[in-house]
């Protein structure tokens, strides 16, 4: 039951609504968490028992945290347990079977006749996203920045609301628990706001996202008998679906929040307008970047090993390398990480490491941009100049969603070498675009749909608020999107004969 399926759209969520509005509003927090884990269990089963596991494990380290008798030390020794165990977990479930793939190539090139045995297991969905959340809930507390929650419904609710589960937004414990727990009528104006909301995400995953998600499949699983054209092609039409479909996804949650009175977080800030790589991941799953920052990139800033660094390097290695050297250690493990919490291959961590080396190349020159464009006479706000960055961005967004998407890191390495050995820019005329899956109609639909969101996008840049102008607009322009977004979505969606369904992809991190 994924949230664009009819069974969530006019079962699941009308009920939801129902039960919460009529009941007392003492009793509505339980209604939420009694359909969340409804929600968990259709979509897991009885991988809902781990889940349980896991929110009692926290809450139950959030008390031992809090505790004035305890020293530094012993509460130190506390967190790195309640860590430890629920990365361990995470670890085991997740990357346990791919670890034992790779130490058998390794055993198999020294010759040795023993093999670990490669067992695959199931996984509950959204287990990378409710990880972080329970870890960053027991460090928050650890850091004196919440207090440990004394109800365990509460907390389990904020790991577990529906909307959520399966694909985020990463909330900290301060940002939604007492809105989830205050039980607020269902307005009118929510409600509204809500399927205005749901309705462009759905647009956006329907009627562009799973129409491209053809095309991507066919090339990226047939990528030998396509030119180096082609492979550019498939690798903006798979840019294209991630984000019209998370994107997309994030308007469908949001909207669900916003129906209860629940303001969730924003995940994406018009990431097609950044002038770099650094600023892309800053508008980009803005909660997993966020995450990253807070509870890994920070704490090693401030470190007392880079502490000593500082120090020393100010004195022996000079500002410049000092700083870059830090930068360094602390973006390393942001991106190692970033690239593994994707899964278990290869590919995503060069994804990570791609990112690293790029955003660590931008810090090491920008000292040298800065003087040349000062030697140039160059304007850094001229209107030319960030078109151009954006294009440059474009194309390192283009190249690293090639590799995210190819199904091992050497095919990945082809692909893209296709594009230098093999070009064939015939194949962008010659008809194979029409091979793939799409005909002309196809493609104009989603060239429509990209514009419509480059300009609800390029309003949003401009601090237009959309949602605050349909708001207070007149009832006919009101029920003008709302007929049109739904029409678009009824004719134009990608199902029926020809379409396959196309499961949520960032449900399978």
């Amino acid at each position: 039951m994924a949230y664009h399926k009819s069974i969530y759209l006019f079962l699941f969520l009308p009920a939801v609504l129902c039960t919460y509005q009529l009941a007392p509003q003492k009793w509505r927090w339980k209604v939420l968490l009694g359909y969340s884990y409804l929600f968990f269990f259709f979509i897991s089963r009885q991988l809902i028992l781990l889940f349980v596991a896991t929110t009692a494990w926290t809450y139950w380290i959030g008390r031992m945290l809090y505790g004035q008798d305890r020293s530094k030390k012993k509460k130190r020794i506390i967190l790195s347990a309640g860590i430890l165990v629920l990365l361990g977990v995470l670890f085991f479930l997740k990357y346990s079977p791919w670890s034992a793939e790779n130490i058998n190539v390794l055993l198999e090139k020294t010759d040795t006749a023993y093999r670990i045995p490669v067992i695959t297991w199931a996984l509950p969905i959204g287990i990378s996203f409710y990880t972080l959340q329970a870890v960053g809930y027991m460090v928050d507390i650890y850091w004196g920045k919440v207090k440990p929650e004394k109800h365990p419904g509460k907390l389990a609710l904020f790991l577990a609301f529906f909307p959520q589960i399966m694909e985020g937004p990463i909330c900290s414990y301060s940002d939604t628990a007492d809105s989830l727990w205050e039980g607020l009528p269902v307005k009118e104006e929510n409600l509204r706001a809500g399927c205005i909301r749901i309705l462009w995400g759905l647009f956006k995953k329907m009627v562009v996202a799973d129409r491209m998600y053809l095309l991507v499949k066919t090339v990226f699983d047939g990528y030998e008998g396509y030119g180096g054209a082609a492979v550019i092609a498939a690798a903006i039409g798979y840019t294209i679906q991630l984000y019209m479909e998370f994107s997309g996804t994030m308007d469908i949650i949001i909207g669900n929040g916003w129906m209860f009175g629940i303001r969730l977080p924003e995940n994406f800030r018009q990431p097609f307008c950044s002038r770099s790589a650094s600023e892309f991941w800053k508008r980009w799953h803005i909660t997993l970047g966020a995450w990253f920052r807070t509870y890994i990139f920070y704490p090693i800033s401030v470190s007392g090993v880079l502490k000593k660094w500082n120090r020393y390097g100010r004195k022996h290695a000079g500002k410049y390398m000092t700083k870059l050297t830090a930068y360094a250690c602390g973006l390393f493990p942001v991106w190692l990480c970033n690239g593994l919490w994707h899964g278990a291959r290869w590919s995503y961590i060069f994804y990570g490491m791609y990112y690293f080396v790029l955003i660590l190349l931008g810090i090491a020159f920008e000292p040298v941009h800065s003087r040349l464009m000062s030697l140039c006479h160059i304007d850094p706000s001229s209107a030319l100049l960030r078109r151009l960055q954006i294009l440059k961005t474009w194309c390192i967004i283009f190249i690293g969603e090639l590799f995210f998407r190819a199904d091992s890191l050497s095919i990945g390495m082809k692909m893209f070498a296709s594009i230098f050995r093999e070009f064939r820019p015939e194949q962008l005329w010659d008809g194979t675009l029409l091979t793939l899956g799409l005909d002309g109609n196809d493609y104009a639909v989603i060239l429509a749909g990209c514009v419509i969101a480059a300009v609800v996008g390029a309003l949003k840049e401009r601090k237009t608020d959309i949602q605050e102008k349909l708001q207070k607009s007149c009832v006919l322009v009101r029920w003008g999107v709302c007929y049109g977004l739904i029409f678009a979505v009824i004719i134009f969606g990608a199902y029926g004969a020809g379409y396959l369904q196309v499961d949520l992809i960032y449900a399978g991190f």
